[in-house]
């Protein structure tokens, strides 16, 4: 039964690292694309640094993306930035490919 209960703790042991791995990118998309909406609006190094940690803090407002998207396109609009939904996703897509290659060279 040891090499069952050693492949389960393994096994066990990736999930949690994977899951973790998981977050960490949603986290630094998140704040790329917060850094992204604020040269958009153009807004100072000390505000782009807020509305980034902004940004990543509305992601916990409900499961998925549609609650960082809905504020991102929301802000934008406020601050007569013209820009559609469809843009922001794209970005949204862009940043994820960002995150996971920071992420990945700081291993």
């Amino acid at each position: 039964m040891t090499t069952f209960d050693d492949r389960e703790r393994a096994f066990e042991t990736k999930f949690a690292m994977d899951e973790d791995m998981a977050f960490r990118v949603t986290a630094r998309r998140n704040r790329l694309l917060g850094q992204w909406a604020a040269a958009r609006m153009g807004l100072t190094p000390e505000e782009t640094d807020a509305y980034a940690k902004a940004v990543v803090q509305a992601d916990f407002e409900e499961a998925g993306d549609e609650d960082v998207i809905r504020k991102i396109v929301g802000d934008l609009t406020a601050a007569s930035v013209e820009i559609d939904e469809a843009t922001v996703r794209q970005a949204l897509d862009d940043q994820m490919v960002e995150a996971r290659r920071q992420l990945m060279e700081a291993k």
